[in-house]
């Protein structure tokens, strides 16, 4: 079936038509799996808070550290080979300036998701090893709403994945990058929400 808006007959993408393609739609967002067009769904308001948080705290960090970083929320898509752009939540792109025509970030150290039910099994799966295809990327965060906590997978100095969970309100590294977050600062609010659930 092709994708809203996509030509007929096109079976299969590449990033650069569907990045084009992309920048034609006036609603949704969407990512590029193995050369297919995937439509994002829609985000409850307890997803959208927390994934702002994660922004908000990254941009702090980054301001404390003093380093040539920039914090997105959503909107700039990671190319992780011919075939694939995601579009992760949150993201920390470092090193040169960029320009105001990005669609695509050039240095993506940090990738951050925020599960929910709909979103979780393909968050920890399939985009953990397509992630860490791309060379720029040291840290995925998977921020995890209704547990409060954070599974991070980092690239060691030797190339192997490590991974490790950290519970609500602990100190999270991110080394190489030099940043530091508290991740209790990536749920303030959810408890205003009433029949709060994940998002």
């Amino acid at each position: 079936m092709d994708s809203p808006g996509s030509p007929p007959g096109m079976d299969s993408w590449t990033a650069d038509l569907f990045l084009a393609w992309a920048e034609r739609q006036e609603k949704g967002r969407y990512e590029l799996v193995d050369g297919q067009i995937r439509a994002m769904a829609p985000e409850r308001a307890p997803h959208a808070l927390v994934k702002y948080n994660v922004v908000k705290a990254l941009e702090a960090a980054i301001k404390r550290a003093g380093l040539p970083c920039m914090a997105f929320v959503d909107g700039l898509g990671v190319k992780i080979d011919e075939t694939t752009v995601f579009e992760p939540d949150a993201l920390v792109n470092c090193g040169g300036r960029i320009t105001k025509d990005t669609i695509i970030a050039p240095n993506p150290v940090i990738v951050a998701e925020v599960i929910s039910p709909s979103s979780g099994d393909r968050d920890l799966v399939r985009k953990y090893f397509r992630y860490f295809r791309h060379p720029a990327i040291y840290h995925y965060l998977i921020v995890d709403i209704g547990s409060r906590s954070v599974l991070r997978h980092s690239r060691g100095a030797d190339g192997k994945i490590i991974s490790g969970g950290t519970e609500h309100g602990e100190l999270l590294a991110l080394a190489p990058s030099g940043l530091e977050v508290s991740t209790a600062a990536f749920f303030e609010g959810l408890d205003e929400f009433s029949d709060a659930e994940e998002a």
